[in-house]
């Protein structure tokens, strides 16, 4: 009886992986667009609900708050019920509230749309990142899809502002919402033939006490920090939020040292180079808010750039970051180890922000800016996917979803820190800048640049503090092949235990 046929060993299964990368890649574009996609369409929005300016930061603010505050919950739940669903579950949950946000008549409807994505996007973001962790066991297609990944992240923020601003300009700000659903239901209906629910054998029981306190700790924390932003530091309830915060998350870390069955193990944050990871991920996003913040600003405030002109004016960094973490993830990551990587990364994203910090109201996009943004997309395509990759490199397959989720509440919680701190050093530099000149015409778009630039030095200082941690803190390390290497031909195999004592 002759044997049967045998196909290419696992040709299927890699097309079915990567059609998976596909389908997590849209996930994690549609979550990192709806960002910046929204924050273009404010101006009209509030224009067509009649919101004031002091009400207009809730709509960005109630994302945030759902978002960060449920993360480390979303990631957990991922692991005890099986990441097919929670992936699924949070695509179906995150269109149906971009429809209700998209056809909101009222500010109230809008906001708690708003809310329930940043909601659902707490399920679907860290169960995004995990199924990329338990798919790809090999070493270098790891490294490719978290390459792929990486650069979606890193410039999916930078496409955001494109597709807001021929949106909003062209159509109306409501598309910036209904867009997610013509991506989101596609991809939770491919998740559903592509994706296996793996569960846990053993279903612990999931730690309430240790959840309470750090989704209320980091509730506060990003309230806290959006609070300055909008008010001041010295305002109560800003003071307020941020003591209970640090109350709060100093009790969660008691308590996962202590409880049998943590959400959060401590062992993940134990290991350097994953700590490490976690830290660049944070350093970056919080330096990268001076980007995207008060470039764009200066570019529609200063310069008079449209939406859709702003939003081409950025195109150069998504280019070229998407070029650099294919280049870095493919070829130099396991030659050299995350962080060389990191810390040049860090280090290039320093020099963009310091050229940034030379611009004046007269300065030209092709001197000034272009060659800043080419810096920045080789430092952050540089530092993300390696940061991401060796986040969640080695981690337990049981604990993968709360591993990604850190990832998660690093960009989300730095995000934040880096937009209230900016936000207040730039306030502070132009009221100093307007007390300190002798008023005129131009005194006001001066100021605003001098504010700007004060800002981008102060990220580059935070880049560069970042490149010394991560050089510091980071071990030198190298994914290696999981392959094993080939016998040499001039030397027959070592007989295994069992063979030579047969031959015996």
């Amino acid at each position: 009886m002759s044997k049967p046929r045998m196909s290419k060993p696992g040709s299927s299964q890699f097309e079915r992986r990567w059609w998976i990368l596909v389908v997590i890649g849209l996930a994690q574009l549609m979550v990192v667009l709806d960002a910046t996609v929204v924050n273009v369409a404010l101006p009209s929005a509030q224009r067509a609900l009649h919101f004031s300016n002091d009400n207009r930061q809730w709509v960005v603010t109630a994302y945030a708050l759902a978002f960060g505050s449920l993360l480390l919950l979303g990631g957990r739940i991922g692991d005890l019920f099986g990441r097919k669903w929670t992936f699924i579950g949070g695509l179906i949950g995150f269109s149906i509230a971009s429809g209700v946000g998209g056809a909101a008549g009222s500010f109230a409807m809008l906001v708690g749309a708003r809310a329930a994505q940043g909601a659902f996007g707490a399920v679907l973001a860290p169960s995004a990142l995990a199924l990329l962790t338990t798919t790809f066991e090999n070493i270098d297609e790891r490294r490719k899809a978290f390459g792929v990944f990486g650069a979606i992240s890193g410039a999916g923020a930078a496409f955001g502002l494109l597709v807001g601003g021929v949106l909003t300009q062209v159509f109306s700000w409501r598309l910036t919402l209904f867009v997610n659903l013509a991506i989101a239901l596609p991809a939770a209906l491919a998740a559903l033939l592509l994706l296996v629910n793996a569960r846990r054998g053993e279903r612990p029981a999931l730690d309430l006490p240790g959840t309470a306190a750090v989704s209320l700790g980091l509730f506060a924390l990003v309230y806290g920090f959006s609070n300055a932003e909008t008010h001041s530091w010295s305002d109560p309830t800003t003071i307020i939020m941020l003591i209970v915060s640090a109350a709060l998350l100093g009790t969660f870390v008691a308590l996962e040292s202590r409880v049998r069955h943590p959400l959060l193990p401590l062992r993940i944050l134990a290991d350097r180079a994953r700590g490490g990871s976690y830290l660049a991920v944070g350093i970056a996003t919080a330096a990268m808010f001076g980007a995207f913040l008060f470039l764009t600003y200066f570019l529609q405030d200063t310069k008079g750039y449209t939406p859709i002109q702003t939003g081409l004016a950025f195109l150069p960094l998504p280019a070229v970051l998407v070029a650099t973490a294919m280049t870095v993830q493919n070829v130099l990551l396991k030659r050299v180890g995350p962080r060389p990587l990191m810390t040049t990364g860090l280090l290039l994203g320093a020099g963009g922000m310091a050229w940034l910090a030379q611009l004046n109201p007269a300065a030209g996009y092709g001197l000034h800016v272009l060659p800043a943004l080419l810096l920045l997309g080789v430092g952050i395509g540089s530092t993300s996917p390696p940061a991401m990759f060796t986040a969640t490199y080695k981690v337990p397959p049981a604990d993968a979803g709360v591993a990604s989720a850190m990832v998660n509440t690093m960009q989300q919680a730095s995000g934040a820190i880096g937009a209230a701190g900016l936000s207040t050093i730039f306030a502070s530099a132009v009221s100093s800048y307007l007390h300190t000149h002798t008023p005129s015409p131009q005194l006001t778009s001066a100021a605003a640049v001098h504010g700007y630039t004060t800002a981008f030095w102060v990220a580059a200082a935070i880049f560069a503090a970042g490149a010394i941690l991560i050089g510091s803190l980071v071990p030198s390390i190298k994914a290696r092949p999981t392959t094993p290497k080939p016998t040499p031909a001039h030397r027959s195999p070592r007989p295994a235990p069992a063979q030579r004592a047969a031959q015996a």
